[in-house]
């Protein structure tokens, strides 16, 4: 068992290749053989986002606080609140964040299959950030 304390998990910028916009990533782990999980706690300042990107074994996202948005390729844009959980299937080319007028944090949690946990694409257009909402 090992516990890793709030006051000693380290916070990086999310990098500019793979965010538009302030993101903060906190507490990032990746577990030991045989698990193949990994994740992190991700801030989105309001208007912040990802770039495309995809996971080979799918991702849960769990929001902690505020209000974001959330897309797959080719499908509507969805609206997601503090307490809901998200599911992306593996391989969808997908991306989420903030909305403009209100900060997002979530738990991201995917695995590893040969060692790699996601793959980056081009970044999000202000265009498709600021598409309407899908109807659920």
């Amino acid at each position: 068992m090992s516990i890793e304390r709030k006051d000693n998990m380290k916070t990086v910028e999310g990098p500019a290749e793979y965010f538009t916009g302030k993101a903060t990533i906190t507490g990032q782990f990746e577990r030991e053989a045989p698990s193949r999980v990994t994740g992190a706690i991700v801030h989105f300042e309001p208007g912040a986002r990802t770039a495309w990107h995809t996971h080979p074994a799918g991702q849960t996202l769990i929001v902690t606080e505020g209000v974001g948005w959330t897309q797959i390729e080719g499908g509507p844009k969805y609206e997601f609140h503090a307490g809901d959980v998200l599911w992306c299937p593996a391989e969808h080319k997908h991306w989420h964040g903030a909305t403009p007028h209100e900060g997002m944090t979530h738990v991201a949690i995917q695995e590893s299959i040969d060692g790699k946990n996601v793959t980056w694409m081009e970044k999000v257009s202000d265009e498709q950030y600021m598409s309407p909402l899908g109807k659920e």
